[in-house]
């Protein structure tokens, strides 16, 4: 674990918080139930963090466009089948994390406290929403102070910074997370993404980028947004079946109802999203090449996870031990990475 003093003292106030060992259960093919004593699963959550600024007027309307396809983006880019050796959800990392980081016991988990990491419970009209839930549901857990006022600051024509809000709001793990901060003495609003999965290779990483701007800017500057026609329960539960079933999973879409996700990505989404990258001003054949992995994975139903997967099984076909299959896969993962051809194009076995 990190020296800093700040994570030391996060991982001692989420343990007394709790008041017992974090117990991490998670049902796949397989199945794992282990109890830590410290936060260091989370270390296991490695993801990419698409920041977008926008204005505080926006701010509602692409924070609920990113709700609104966090499950898409996860079914797409899963790559995390399998931890201490069992496989589990194509995105085994939104549940790990979730649990790895939970402060409620489990009496508060049944009386319905909010966990830490949150996907939220309804869409918004305003970044305020956000930072009120931050202190109506969550307590500090780092008792941190700055000597700033920020009264005293906007008084004398200064920008404050608010320091406590912004280390609360950081131990508050939505999915989207909204970031205020201060740049060369300009305050600014951020929608953070936090859902992708960091790799398999940098083109793929640019590609779940790309797709995800594109689609954001086009739903939250739609005529009628998406959020008027579907529920946030939806949403969220969009979220839950991308990670527990990945490119195979099947996602609700207004006007479409239920369906396969590849199939929804390339009849409805990739042309929004190409649409969106065009209002950015990016040029046609940059969309192109990145929203042509998109639609290649797509079409080949494979995946950072779908690839792991296979290429485990066809190597304990061979007979190895899932150890060493699991070694094997490590390392032509690692291989291909350095080669940055996209996941899709992969050979497994």
């Amino acid at each position: 674990m990190s020296a800093h003093p700040r994570y030391w003292l996060l991982n001692e106030q989420i343990f007394a918080a709790r008041g017992e060992d974090v117990r991490i259960q998670i049902e796949g093919p397989e199945q794992l139930l282990t109890h830590v004593g410290n936060i260091m699963p989370e270390a296991a959550c490695t993801s990419v963090q698409c920041h977008l600024q926008v204005s505080p007027e926006a701010f509602g309307a692409y924070w609920n466009a990113a709700q609104a396809i966090a499950g898409v983006q996860v079914a797409l880019a899963a790559n995390s089948p399998f931890l201490f050796g069992k496989e589990l959800w194509p995105e085994t990392r939104i549940t790990l994390f979730q649990q790895a980081t939970d402060t409620r016991p489990e009496e508060l988990q049944v009386q319905g406290v909010r966990p830490r990491v949150w996907f939220g419970e309804r869409w918004i009209t305003s970044v305020f929403d956000l930072f009120e839930e931050n202190i109506r549901y969550f307590p500090a857990l780092l008792p941190l102070c700055e000597d700033e006022d920020p009264v005293t600051q906007l008084e004398q024509g200064g920008t404050p910074e608010l320091a406590e809000l912004t280390l609360h709001n950081g131990t508050v793990y939505r999915w989207n997370r909204p970031v205020y901060a201060v740049a060369d003495g300009q305050p600014h609003l951020r929608v953070e993404n936090r859902v992708l999965p960091a790799g398999p290779t940098v083109a793929d990483v640019i590609a779940n980028a790309a797709f995800y701007y594109g689609l954001v800017r086009e739903l939250a500057e739609a005529e009628r947004p998406i959020w008027t026609r579907m529920s946030f329960a939806a949403a969220g539960d969009n979220l839950l079946e991308a990670a527990r079933h990945g490119i195979d999973a099947f996602l609700y879409w207004p006007g479409l109802g239920v369906v396969p996700a590849a199939e929804l990505t390339l009849r409805c989404l990739l042309p929004l999203a190409r649409d969106g990258l065009r209002r950015w001003g990016v040029d046609s054949r940059s969309a192109d090449r990145s929203l042509g992995i998109i639609e290649q994975r797509c079409l080949a139903g494979r995946t950072g996870a779908t690839w792991q997967a296979e290429t485990v099984h066809a190597l304990q076909r061979r007979g190895l031990s899932r150890s060493v299959a699991l070694r094997q896969m490590t390392q032509r993962y690692v291989e291909h990475m350095h080669t940055n051809e996209p996941v899709h194009s992969w050979p497994a076995g």
